[in-house]
């Protein structure tokens, strides 16, 4: 028995410099978060309201408006929302059968990003480029009657009138994705109306695409593009496009992608491409980039949609209620507190400064978080961190009772805080990696407020594990190796009386 304790002794830690490192991370976080002026925290529908817009289904060239295409749409909309970060979201259909809406709804007044990203259908194409020449009214190519020649006559006429009649200036014109038939000839505008196309048949679709991404172009320092990667087939058929129409003349050695019925870009191809990827470039953004690969990676929506009025939406949570949320929060708080303080007296200071630490560092991850990855509190997500006040709570009086128990046997404050914690140390691991596993199953197959409370509890969990690691147990071994606690005084929480030991006296 004496070389454990003598082995534990040794093994005591440098608590002082532990919590010195937990001031200095906690500072360095609250700077960061000044610095990236992330100072409040985004709260989700039901606390703040937000913006809604309703999207009407119509039926694509050859496609009809079904029960099951709704569902499908409502599913890829689902995962784009979602692929732009936590932010609570809320995508349904309202209506029954093939009437149905989908109707969605974000968080807060900027939601213009996520309404013009999930309702595009996202159809895409790799066709050679026909002919080509400015995008007013009027113009001509000479390279349309020459390079539209395979086609039968009367379908080049068509094509050469439809191309001198088309105006890409017009904003009507450019809304793309109705005409866009892959197996037919296309006469359609860039994305910027300054180009007008007459195109080949579409040789590579969008459902060949296995992976898309957004990357820096770190050659050209064009600025950003989307890099995509082709299945099996898709691979085959980029490279035998690339391989016939590198030797053409201009334009007819151009490719152009196409989205949506618009051309993106129309690269020339100067050799063959068999890698199975290609870049899509077009001067765009971090997030025009970002939104495109989104869309691209989730798949064409199987339908088109008619966008109704963006709408603000108010709070569907009113403010008596969350204030009265907020009050019953804080009164549980209070009560874990004050019945800390009475049953634990002296060692209660521990439990109530882990409290605070791990409030302080909640609050600064749902600052930052919310800066980074649109991270927004909702009522689900204030229930998660109110639950992991009693996750805190279980960690420490799981180690007070260890130590307690040490303290009991007979030995010193000192070695019992070392033995206590090797005791109680593989408790609280289970217990908050069982909570972590219940997260995360809760955030992978739920949906809306599930996920967001699934969401706020794995990372209290996070953050309990490193708070009862990192200052729960260093502070209470610098307690006790102070006078106050390690001689047992009446409110040091480790009287014979609060211990329940019974002493000779007591028998008597």
């Amino acid at each position: 028995m004496s070389a454990n304790i003598s082995k534990a002794t040794q093994k005591q830690s440098r608590p002082a410099r532990t919590i010195a490192i937990l001031t200095l991370v906690l500072i360095a976080f609250s700077l960061f978060a000044g610095l990236a002026s992330a100072t409040k925290v985004k709260l989700g529908l039901d606390l703040r309201g937000g913006t809604s817009v309703t999207l009407t289904p119509r039926a694509t060239v050859g496609g009809k408006v079904t029960s099951a295409a709704i569902d499908q749409a409502v599913s890829i909309i689902r995962q784009r929302v979602n692929s732009l970060g936590v932010a609570e979201s809320e995508v349904s259909a309202q209506g029954s059968g093939t009437n149905r809406q989908i109707v969605i709804s974000v968080p807060g007044d900027t939601g213009d990003r996520i309404v013009n990203l999930v309702g595009q259908t996202a159809e895409l194409r790799f066709r050679q480029v026909l002919a080509s020449g400015a995008g007013n009214a009027k113009s001509t190519s000479t390279a349309a009657t020459k390079s539209a020649a395979t086609f039968p006559a009367g379908v080049t006429a068509a094509l050469d009138s439809q191309f001198s009649a088309l105006d890409c200036t017009n904003p009507k014109n450019r809304q793309g994705g109705n005409a866009d038939i892959p197996a037919a000839p296309l006469v359609t505008c860039s994305r910027d109306g300054g180009t007008k196309y007459i195109l080949a048949p579409a040789e590579v679709l969008g459902s060949q695409v296995s992976k898309a991404s957004a990357v820096l172009d770190q050659q050209s320092g064009a600025g950003w593009m989307v890099s995509l990667t082709f299945n099996g087939d898709g691979t085959k058929a980029f490279g035998a496009l690339t391989s016939r129409i590198t030797s053409n003349a201009a334009p007819a050695n151009q490719a152009a992608i196409v989205l949506d019925g618009l051309v993106v870009s129309s690269p020339r191809i100067i050799e063959a491409i068999n890698s199975g990827s290609a870049q899509i470039t077009g001067n765009f953004t971090q997030t025009d980039a970002t939104d495109l690969s989104n869309v691209l990676k989730y798949g064409a929506l199987p339908l088109a949609f008619d966008r109704g009025e963006v709408q603000q939406v108010s709070p569907t949570l009113g403010s008596d209620q969350l204030r009265a949320g907020l009050i019953a929060g804080g009164l549980g708080l209070g009560l874990v507190v004050l019945y800390s303080l009475l049953y634990y007296r002296g060692l209660g200071i521990v439990s109530v400064g882990s409290l605070a630490v791990a409030g302080a560092i909640t609050y600064l991850s749902f600052l930052l978080l919310g800066k980074y990855i649109g991270f927004t509190l909702t009522l689900a997500g204030i229930a998660g961190a109110i639950v992991s006040i009693g996750i805190t709570a279980d960690s420490f009086i799981v180690y007070f009772e260890r130590l307690r128990d040490e303290v009991r046997e007979g030995r010193s404050l000192k070695t019992a805080v070392e033995t206590g914690w090797q005791r109680a140390r593989h408790t609280v691991l289970v217990a908050d990696f069982v909570s972590l596993i219940a997260s995360v199953l809760l955030y992978f197959f739920a949906v809306g407020g599930v996920r967001g409370f699934a969401f706020t509890l794995g990372l209290t969990t996070f953050v309990d594990l490193f708070v009862v690691f990192f200052f729960t147990k260093p502070l209470v071994t610098l307690l006790a190796r102070t006078g106050f606690y390690s001689r047992g005084g009446s409110l040091s929480g480790f009287s014979a009386k609060s211990l329940g030991v019974v002493t000779g006296k007591d028998v008597a």
